[in-house]
């Protein structure tokens, strides 16, 4: 536990900086196209990637209260992808044009879709930033 106190913030970027990758390799590699809502959830994440690469190269301390709304918007917005993948009567206007952010591209298992994968993604960051590392 005391490495992860430790490199805590580390671990977040490490994250939402494979979040990135992943996302960009499935729209730029897979060619599936990112609906409203992904790109929403990556506005979200990829400043997660510079706030928390400059406030760990500035050994900033308060690097967590930066990133934590981001964390916590892009979480809202892949429960809200999720509840209406699962009940499609739910879909805004916002996800009428273009790609359906219904569409389930990947489902690994049943239940792991990509907004899944985002979802945990930035739980993972909200854990990883929630912890504080011990005084000394």
């Amino acid at each position: 536990m005391e490495l992860i106190r430790k490199y805590h913030i580390v671990i977040a970027w490490m994250i939402a900086t494979s979040a990135m990758l992943i996302s960009l390799f499935f729209s730029e590699w897979m060619k599936l196209p990112p609906c409203d809502l992904c790109w929403y959830q990556r506005m979200a994440m990829y400043p997660l990637v510079l706030i928390m690469g400059i406030g760990m190269y500035r050994k900033d301390p308060h690097v967590s209260t930066y990133a934590f709304p981001f964390a916590c918007i892009g979480l809202i917005l892949s429960v809200y992808q999720i509840t209406i993948q699962v009940f499609p009567v739910s879909e805004m206007k916002i996800c009428s044009v273009g790609v359906s952010c219904t569409e389930d591209y990947l489902n690994l298992f049943g239940f792991i879709s990509i907004p899944m994968l985002s979802f945990v993604g930035f739980l993972a960051i909200i854990v990883f930033l929630y912890i504080k590392p011990e005084s000394k």
